[in-house]
């Protein structure tokens, strides 16, 4: 029997392809530690494979997928492979320098109000969290801040203070937050003029004390005016998603907020389509209640992709409602599931990007032998 080699391992599972990346692991994952053992019946074979985003919700399959595909040569009897993840951080826009202490921004934007995005954004930090990364969400909807409440953040509530000058973000569901919401009383109006909301979003973003994140999702006013255009302008962003409803008038609304991010030099990553269909609780019809497929269509003409596509439901307004986003309310359920399924595809796409300077100690989360 002969033998196989480190060589011959590499190149078993650098054909193992990324569904998200639609790319050959030898293309975007790294293999390491590989440790061949010989034996009368074959080799043992032992190593790790690490890509560029978190997927601790497809990690157990990927292993035995992997496992499986190196078992299948003839010079192999047991394989084990074990999957982990780097995130590094990707070049923001127009060469404005990191945060420290978080390596990515992602921007959650919508062309107008109504959409659904903060219950995306909120749903999409938990999901990323939920596949292994460490996350945090500021809510920049300095008029409308939501997410205190989204996050089961007991009105009142106030973030520390830290040396005289540093907010402490308030822990909820496993994510560090910060919203205006927890700085003011819930029914204080924010009568402000654009140039006071920036500079109050400016402060919220460099002077909260954030802790190691991977990932910072900024939950974005709506819209694509000025204020909008002055963030994306001055906020360090790595990437932007835009959410859009299937109707027309919302497609039209995307392509603006698109517009906006091209301008600045800011990557969309791709659009999520909410509100996508409705499945009867009673008798499971399923009916397009806004259109259909209006935001491939608009990812197809953009040149970029559609991450997924997300239910109208009255449980997913309910459990934001309660404080207990779907993806901790239900972390089994089918929505849930989407949601983190949306996550792995939009830290896939980030991490393609490719290119950006990591930053000194890049974070590894290994498994557990």
């Amino acid at each position: 029997m002969t033998a196989i080699t480190a060589d011959e391992v590499q190149d078993i599972l650098g054909a193992f392809r990324d569904p998200y990346l639609d790319q050959d692991f030898a293309a975007v994952a790294r293999i390491r530690d590989v440790d061949v053992t010989p034996g009368d019946a074959g080799a043992s074979v032992r190593c790790q494979v690490v890509i560029g985003y978190p997927a601790e919700g497809v990690r157990a399959e990927w292993e035995r997928r992997l496992a499986a595909q190196l078992e299948e040569h003839p010079g192999i009897a047991t394989a084990e492979v074990r999957l982990a993840w780097e995130i590094v951080a990707q070049q923001p826009q127009r060469e404005l320098a990191h945060l420290a202490e978080v390596r990515n921004i992602i921007a959650v934007a919508s062309g107008k109000g109504g959409v659904g995005k903060s219950t995306t954004a909120v749903n999409l930090a938990l999901a990323l969290a939920a596949e292994g990364a460490k996350v945090g969400l500021l809510d920049a909807d300095i008029y409308g801040p939501s997410q205190g409440v989204m996050l089961g953040i007991e009105s009142g509530r106030r973030p520390e203070i830290r040396d005289g000058k540093l907010f402490v973000p308030i822990k909820a569901h496993g994510i560090q937050a910060i919203s205006m919401s927890m700085l003011v009383d819930e029914d204080t109006p924010m009568v402000w003029r654009g140039p006071m909301v920036s500079s109050a979003l400016q402060q919220l973003l460099t002077q909260t004390a954030w802790h190691d994140l991977d990932y910072l999702i900024v939950d974005m006013p709506p819209g694509t005016g000025d204020i909008q255009l002055t963030l994306s302008q001055r906020i360090p962003v790595s990437g932007a998603v835009i959410v859009t409803t299937p109707q027309d008038i919302a497609l039209i609304d995307a392509i603006k907020g698109i517009e906006m991010f091209r301008k600045v030099e800011v990557p969309v990553l791709g659009i999520i389509e909410n509100m996508s269909v409705h499945v009867c609780s009673a008798c499971g019809h399923v009916e397009h209640l806004f259109g259909e497929g209006g935001g491939a269509r608009v990812a197809e003409r953009y040149e970029t992709v559609l991450l997924g596509a997300l239910p109208l439901s009255l449980a997913i307004r309910e459990q934001t409602d309660a404080g207990r986003p779907t993806v901790v309310s239900e972390p089994d359920g089918p929505t849930a599931g989407l949601y983190r399924d949306v996550a792995r595809y939009l830290a896939a796409r980030l991490a393609a990007r490719g290119g950006g300077a990591a930053k000194p100690g890049p974070r590894i989360a290994f498994v557990d032998d």
